[in-house]
């Protein structure tokens, strides 16, 4: 493992007993990467229900993901701008509120039963999801020397998929067990989703009321180098070529993730709320990766790991895509232990030297995002067309290039982890 410098931390006001005062910030951001992940991986229940309910297409019902994670290409921008202005506990609080708020509006939406409605409150929850993403991410990076970065974020984003973990077997229990009533009602999605409305709305308040660390990032020297040369936050090649592997990264995991439980009923012959059940070993599978990783990224190279990682996504999809019955669904299944890790290596190869364009920069990757969208809407409507075969070419591609980000597009005469 190479040496690098330390990232200098900076507190705006300073406070006695420094690393005291980081554990409310660790652990209230734990709570939020928790949220996050449970709220988003509810999405992969909310497809298949939608799918019966409204009678829709495979192309139709991933519109859930897509209005989901198009708000990333919207909002985060401004969203990072908006996190500059306020500051990030600030953020965090605005964040859970408005996504507090598109929560509660699946109650008059489920009452109305209308299609648009669930989609237009999703876009909302949605938007705070955005301002929790800005905020967290570099929060997270700078809350201790850049060559653990990749570990800290992993680690951290372990919490996370407790709550994507535990998402298909709620969703299965309160949600799928009533299929059979969803073709004249959404009151099933009615009430899971007031509760996570008022549970959101309570750590918004806890969040506001405790006392957070103001911090900053300061610049190391090879991050100085990086202001006085670059015109742009576009100077730099890691980043440029990182915004591009989180579009695929993202579009690759959340196209598995969604259409998992309908692919896993297809290929055993078993009900769908059955189904959904193994959807939660994909997403335990990078809750154990993510916690592996962490410890696995101090002594790693995080580019060798990640091309590990994507090598091995490629070879589970192709096995699981050419055979049958277990074997093709635990192959498939087993990718969310490759997808782990890869985020967050991904973030922080892409920001590594940016200096003072990291919050800019942290905004452009949270915008690409949006391959959540595009590419879950790309696999459904090539499904609805073709075979799962066919379908799942997609991912392949999508982790074909994060193989090549490993190897190469992550360097930079910048980068301090080249």
């Amino acid at each position: 493992m190479a040496n690098l410098p330390m990232q200098k931390i900076v507190l705006a006001e300073p406070l006695t007993g420094q690393r005291q005062s980081y554990t409310p910030a660790l652990i209230s951001l734990a709570v939020l990467y928790f949220m996050m992940g449970l709220i988003t991986c509810l999405n992969d229940t909310l497809v298949p229900f939608f799918k019966n309910g409204f009678r829709l297409s495979y192309a139709q019902s991933s519109l859930v993901q897509f209005y989901f994670f198009l708000t990333y290409g919207v909002m985060s921008v401004p969203a990072g701008k908006i996190v500059e202005r306020i500051g990030y506990k600030n953020g965090m609080v605005l964040g859970f509120s408005v996504s507090a708020f598109g929560a509660l509006l699946f109650f008059p939406a489920s009452i109305l039963h209308q299609y648009i409605l669930f989609l237009a409150a999703l876009f909302i929850i949605a938007i705070g999801i955005v301002l929790l993403q800005v905020a967290a991410n570099p929060y997270v990076t700078i809350l201790g020397p850049a060559r653990t970065a990749s570990s800290r974020l992993t680690l951290i984003q372990g919490v996370g998929s407790m709550g994507t973990t535990v998402a298909p077997l709620l969703g299965s229990y309160f949600i799928l067990n009533r299929l059979k009533e969803s073709h004249a009602s959404s009151e099933a999605v009615r009430y899971p989703y007031a509760g996570i409305a008022c549970l959101l709305i309570l750590i918004a308040l806890i969040v506001y009321r405790l006392k957070l660390p103001q911090i900053k990032a300061g610049a190391t020297a090879m991050e100085t180098a990086a202001d006085e040369k670059s015109k742009s936050v576009f100077s730099f090649r890691n980043l440029n070529f990182g915004v591009w592997a989180i579009f695929v990264y993202v579009g690759a995991e959340v196209s598995l993730g969604t259409f998992l439980t309908n692919y896993i009923a297809d290929s055993l012959k078993i009900e769908v709320h059955r189904a959904n059940s193994f959807v939660s070993f994909y997403w335990g599978g990078m809750l154990v990766g993510r916690l592996l990783g962490a410890f696995v990224l101090q002594s790693v190279r995080p580019p060798l790991v990640l091309r590990a990682c994507a090598a091995m996504s490629i070879l589970l999809i192709t096995v699981s895509i050419n055979t049958s019955g277990y074997l093709a669904i635990w192959s498939m299944i087993a990718v969310g232990i490759c997808n782990s890790i890869m985020f967050a290596t991904i973030f922080s190869l892409s920001v590594s030297g940016l200096g003072k364009y990291t919050t800019r920069a942290s905004g452009l990757l949270s915008t690409s995002i949006v391959g959540g969208a595009v590419i879950s809407f790309l696999v459904g409507l090539i499904k609805d067309n073709a075979s799962w075969s066919v379908a799942f070419l997609i991912p392949i591609l999508c982790y074909l290039y994060i193989l090549f980000y490993g190897i190469s597009g992550y360097k930079s005469r910048f980068s301090l982890l080249t």
